[in-house]
């Protein structure tokens, strides 16, 4: 099989209001009547496939809430299997991608388009897992993968800041100093990754659907609100939300066939058209459209392909 084919099944769920409003963490136990915007609560329905990506800081409990919550709906779990995936779906070490998804972009990045490259690869292979049944990611940058679809459950665990210190002091056997200052760097990699892949700030809670935190409640808590809400009616599969994830994977599969030669192109899909737009002379548009078609041709799904320049913008400083 090619090693671009489009996958054909496709996971899926409704996305949920928020439960307390616009940003507002849920902390201690939560009324379930509060949830689902208007949508009828029968708890003993179950949902069709779905799709839930867990965001946490570093040492935040993100990983136990995942584990206790895929226990407990019986959903596949995911974090770093999508490295491995990627790295064996395109050949590429695993180290180098692990640094493209977790270090900050250095100035030399913004010319180089290594890291392009490889979070291309991370985004197909994310893609790819979450074209199975019912998934649960927990790992960093998932978030960046999926943003503009509604129906993926977006969840942010957070937890204090002296219990994270706590956890990096066991666990690396340095004083409270030492661990605090490598959270903040830790927290500000992240930060500024997710800037420059989205533009948007991880912190932002607009950016999510539900907010924990982890003090009054425990892992197991909030595992079990996660768990009752995916029940809700409006997380049953839609053919909107199938072909959402249609269209991001096709695109995703564009993308890395052609990141080689235009790592910088936008490539978008609606219907089976695939839309590619590259910074370039206009006059070079056919000869790029040509180029981009070859080599794109194996991969299924694909009814057209769009190619589109976009001249460069030089201002005048004189």
């Amino acid at each position: 099989m090619n090693k671009y084919r489009a996958w054909n099944r496709f996971a899926s769920s409704v996305k949920i209001r928020r439960a307390l409003g616009e940003g507002e963490a849920l902390e201690g136990k939560s009324n379930l009547s509060n949830l689902g915007g208007g949508c009828a609560i029968d708890l003993q329905e179950e949902s069709g496939m779905s799709i839930i990506v867990i965001s946490k800081g570093s040492y935040n409990r993100g990983k136990e809430v995942a584990e206790k919550l895929a226990q407990k709906l019986g959903y596949k779990c995911i974090s770093r299997e999508v490295l491995i995936d990627a790295s064996e779906q395109f050949n590429i070490p695993e180290i180098k991608l692990e640094k493209a998804l977790y270090d900050a972009p250095s100035f030399l990045d913004r010319f180089s388009y290594g890291k392009d490259k490889y979070l291309t690869y991370i985004a197909c292979a994310f893609l790819r897992q979450l074209a199975q049944d019912d998934i649960i990611y927990h790992g960093f940058g998932g978030h960046a993968f999926v943003q503009g679809v509604s129906h993926v459950l977006k969840v942010r665990v957070t937890a204090d800041m002296e219990d994270r210190i706590k956890l990096v002091m066991e666990r690396d056997n340095v004083p409270a100093d030492k661990a605090r200052d490598s959270i903040k760097k830790v927290d500000e990699e992240r930060r500024k990754w997710n800037l420059f892949v989205t533009g948007i700030d991880p912190y932002d809670p607009t950016y999510y659907d539900m907010i924990f935190h982890i003090k009054t409640m425990t892992a197991d808590d909030v595992a079990d609100i996660i768990s009752n809400a995916v029940k809700l009616p409006c997380f049953h599969t839609t053919p909107e939300a199938q072909k959402k994830i249609n269209e991001l994977l096709l695109a995703a599969e564009v993308k890395t066939a052609i990141v080689d030669q235009f790592p910088k192109a936008e490539v978008s899909s609606k219907d089976g058209s695939v839309f590619v737009s590259v910074k370039a002379p206009l006059e070079q548009q056919e000869k790029i459209s040509t180029k981009v078609k070859e080599l794109v041709k194996d991969i299924d799904g694909i009814k057209e392909v769009v190619v589109s320049a976009k001249a460069y913008i030089y201002w005048d400083t004189s």
